[in-house]
């Protein structure tokens, strides 16, 4: 009796613990990490750095002068030596650590073996970068924080730098529009498209920019946030008439440009410029965000007059890619697919969009429209997206580099407030005017009084 008692006594709290741990591991496995997963795993990586080193295939033939000085002041074997490693610093997600490789190795070698090492030291997922050469860095993530995604508190949004979405090591997803002025943005319906486009607008929508958007859908993507819009076309038509006014006001631009290159034979290099950034804070034009939402709307024609509006209309999306960046203009082109059977100048525009974000998409086809010309690898990862994850997608860009990211939930009304908050900074620009859209007022209800005035009466 005395052992049963004792065993409850002991066990009872041993099994309470560890069913309370596992629970805590698949439910909540951002209290999980920092109390269980980051000790554990910091003990494993410690006590057997140099076996999985030599294990995975990374440790190197020591020194002549490491062997010489080994076996005169210990009889002990001579192990290979691993890359020495920096100081553990753990983070809310992971740990982080510095590599310094030895003789004859190369980064790919350690990103070769991130599954390995994933698996030795008990971690969801180990990602590698260069910091310089002869230096990697190793990201371990502790969790999948792509399945309830938080954004990181340092996310800070800049001029014209969105924090759009989180990346699967943890880091944030940047929408730079001076890096990467122009994006193609696809997906299918209820991929996630439109939350990745909310965080776009709402994210711009507090900065000293000037916003438009081409909705075809009748305005239901894009309408919510007309406070906060300088311009909002609803249909091809007025489409149609929207393009040349923003393609008149990038040519104005490049006048003025090259106005200021008109100068005194002795200016100083650094005030030539050949975009709008190089110009003095009281001479630069306000930046202008364009967003399109569902392309193909703007390629589908009926008869031989919407043929010609078509072309026209497509002529002047290209020039807007083409030369929008020195002017100050971006492209943010959304759509379900997005390739040459639209017609013609499809393949044409979509070459002048560097980046690249493919949500899930209904047909392999469709994500090779997105990614195929520049990670055929990305490929398979995109037509592996599931239904059950909305916002997941994958994002690339010209330069081959590709990434899974999430965005995080935003509802409707939450973004269509922040517009309307943000309504005061929507800049003054003429030409755009007579596209502004109407704003409607919203209605304040008034309750009754509490007591029901009455007449004085003599």
């Amino acid at each position: 009796m005395s052992d049963l008692v004792t065993l409850l006594e002991v066990g009872g709290p041993v099994a309470a613990l560890g069913g309370g741990a596992a629970y805590t591991r698949a439910k909540h496995p951002r209290v999980y990490w920092p109390t269980v997963g980051l000790p554990i795993s910091t003990a494993r990586l410690l006590g057997s750095y140099g076996s999985v080193m030599e294990a995975c295939g990374l440790t190197v033939a020591p020194s002549r002068l490491r062997v010489l000085a080994v076996k005169a002041t210990t009889r002990r074997e001579v192990r290979p030596v691993p890359p020495r490693r920096g100081i553990i610093r753990p983070t809310s997600t992971g740990l982080r650590l510095r590599l310094r490789l030895a003789p004859g190795q190369e980064p790919a070698d350690v990103a070769a073996s991130a599954e390995r090492l994933r698996h030795a030291w008990g971690v969801h997922a180990v990602y590698v970068t260069t910091v310089k050469p002869g230096v990697v860095e190793l990201r371990l993530v502790g969790f999948d924080v792509l399945r309830n995604v938080r954004m990181p508190r340092k996310a800070t949004a800049e001029l014209l730098k969105v924090p759009v979405a989180l990346r699967e090591d943890a880091t944030p997803f940047v929408r730079d529009y001076r890096t990467i002025p122009h994006q193609l943005t696809l997906g299918a319906t209820l991929s996630g498209k439109s939350m990745y486009l909310r965080h776009l607008v709402t994210g711009l929508a507090r900065q000293p920019v000037a916003l438009v958007g081409i909705d075809c859908k009748r305005g239901v993507e894009l309408a919510p946030f007309a406070s906060r819009l300088s311009a909002l076309a609803t249909d091809p038509d007025e489409a149609a008439e929207l393009l040349p006014v923003l393609v008149k006001e990038m040519e104005d631009r490049y006048d003025l440009i090259k106005a200021r290159q008109g100068i005194a034979p002795g200016t100083p290099d650094e005030e030539i410029t050949s975009d709008i950034w190089g110009l003095p804070d009281s001479e630069r034009p306000v930046p202008i965000v364009l967003f399109v939402d569902e392309v193909a709307e703007l390629f589908l024609v009926a008869t031989k007059r919407d043929e010609e509006r078509r072309d026209e209309m497509v002529t002047q999306l290209i020039r807007l890619a083409q030369l929008g960046r020195a002017a100050g203009i971006y492209l943010e082109v959304c759509g379900q697919r997005f390739g040459a059977e639209l017609g013609k100048g499809a393949t044409m525009l979509r070459a002048q969009l560097t980046g690249r974000v493919c949500h899930r998409v209904n047909d392999e086809a469709s994500a090779k429209m997105a990614l195929g010309d520049i990670a055929p690898e990305a490929v398979f990862a995109a037509c592996a997206i599931a239904p059950e994850l909305p916002g997941l997608a994958v994002a690339g860009d010209t330069s081959g580099g590709w990434s899974r990211i999430r965005t995080p939930y935003l509802s409707l009304g939450a973004a269509a407030e922040i517009c309307r908050d943000s309504a005061h900074l929507v800049p003054d620009l003429p030409a755009l005017k007579p596209f502004r859209p109407a704003i409607p007022v919203r209605s304040v209800e008034s309750s009754a009084p509490a007591v029901q005035p009455h007449p004085v009466t003599d």
